[in-house]
């Protein structure tokens, strides 16, 4: 028989372990407060955009093993385990934001029952597990700490298919630790039970080092342009050695989402009040933004030197494809960039449909990619959707102003766009990329 689970926070993180811990058989009762989310998962809408959510919403609802309830407190009531998923944004100071968890905690203090455990999935700072526990007070309910590993865009294979599940308490009783773990019994992968503290380092230091990663491979990028190598060739080579992997290799316009912004800031913070220079991980944020600024170094000299009332069209918005996430988008930083010097800007993604107010205040939201190049002097993919590939080029050339194509995922196959008469550049490709692409793709076809 499966647990009593209240999952509190209904986004990303929060739907996602209700829909699949219902799944895997418990039952759930997962609380928001916004009603209209609230309502509409109750009629078995996804509020979320991930493969398989809606179908894993349906099936619960069906089975009565998911409810969605409005507030925390009636989601608590007889549960033998609450989730808190609630957000932990950074704050001005860039550390993260904790007001949200102990309001919740705290509106739940009195209403646990008895041996209930709290289990923190949202990402926090290393000590909050601690902290939390504190302001619960009570020597009848244990808190843990259980950290997501979850991919939007991937988010239920994920967690259903996990490379490890982690739990952490510091009780000195492992029985809480055993329980949250029971939770995935079904799943089967490695299963790593250790102090809360761990566990939470062990989310932030997941993180920042995929950060630091990406960040690594846009400085080769760079210096690769600079070189005339191809960055497509020497990330291939690079993947080839497991040491390495082939994983967080790929260049872009930077690195950004609802994680690794807030979750580097963090443990920088944390790291500097715990009186420790963690230079490189300093290094890796100061590079993102470096990134940034040189994507729109390319779109300024690809117009001629100087934005100001150059119209340019923009593919793509979220911060990475299969989801409709704008939160710290490396697209969206650039545009603002681009806006900042005076360009006009036309876009298009196709998961944004319409203005976000305060998000894509910079960008004319358009209806498809060939609306975004009308009369553009550049077009600037931002995005790696996978059907940008499919483009008719031909079609984009006669609609543009201009002739530049900068591609900042490397997604687009180069002779594909410059047969059409367009310049093509990608980050970390030669200018005529097709040679280094043919060389990759036949070492590839050898070894395979």
């Amino acid at each position: 028989m499966g647990a009593k689970v209240a999952v509190i926070g209904a986004g990303y993180v929060g739907l996602t372990t209700a829909a699949c811990l219902s799944s895997l058989g418990h039952k759930v009762v997962c609380a928001d407060v916004d009603q209209e989310k609230v309502d509409a998962l109750r009629r078995g809408e996804a509020t979320i955009r991930e493969p398989g959510i809606c179908e894993l919403v349906v099936d619960g609802l069906a089975s009565r093993r998911l409810e969605f309830v409005l507030g925390a407190s009636a989601a608590a009531a007889g549960a033998d385990i609450v989730i808190l998923c609630v957000p932990t944004p950074m704050g001005a100071t860039g550390a993260a934001d904790l007001r949200a968890l102990e309001s919740v905690v705290t509106e739940l203090r009195e209403l646990l029952p008895p041996g209930c455990v709290v289990v923190n999935k949202s990402t926090v700072p290393v000590g909050t597990a601690a902290r939390v526990a504190g302001l619960i007070d009570r020597a009848d309910v244990a808190v843990v700490s259980n950290p997501e590993f979850l991919r939007e865009g991937f988010a239920v294979h994920d967690f259903l298919n996990p490379d490890r599940i982690v739990v952490g308490s510091s009780d000195r009783d492992p029985a809480p630790a055993r329980r949250v773990a029971e939770l995935y019994g079904k799943l089967d992968t490695a299963v790593l039970v250790t102090d809360s503290a761990s566990a939470e380092m062990i989310k932030y230091a997941s993180n920042c080092y995929l950060a630091t990663r990406l960040s690594f491979v846009n400085t080769v990028a760079e210096l690769c342009e600079y070189l005339d190598a191809s960055i497509d060739d020497v990330t291939a080579g690079m993947g080839y050695d497991g040491r390495i992997g082939d994983a967080f290799l790929r260049p872009g316009p930077g690195w950004g989402g609802s994680c690794l912004p807030k979750d580097t800031f963090a443990l920088l913070r944390t790291a500097e009040s715990a009186g420790s220079d963690f230079a490189l991980l300093r290094a890796a944020i100061e590079t993102n933004v470096k990134q940034q600024e040189l994507v729109v170094g390319k779109v300024r000299k690809a117009v001629g030197g100087d934005l100001a009332g150059a119209r340019i069209g923009l593919l793509g918005l979220t911060f990475k494809a299969g989801t409709d996430d704008l939160r710290d988008s490396p697209a969206l930083a650039v545009a603002r960039r681009l806006a900042a010097e005076g360009a006009e800007l036309s876009g298009y993604d196709p998961s944004v449909h319409a203005p976000v107010a305060g998000v894509t205040d910079d960008v004319r939201i358009t209806g498809t990619a060939y609306h975004a190049a009308n009369g553009a002097a550049a077009i600037v993919l931002l995005t790696e959707w996978p059907e940008f590939r499919d483009l008719d080029w031909a079609r984009i050339a006669d609609r543009l102003g201009g002739s530049s194509v900068i591609d900042t995922r490397n997604l687009l196959d180069p002779p594909t766009v410059t047969r059409t008469g367009l310049a093509y550049q990608g980050i970390g490709r030669p200018d005529s990329a097709g040679t280094p692409l043919s060389r990759t793709a036949d070492m590839v076809g050898q070894v395979g």
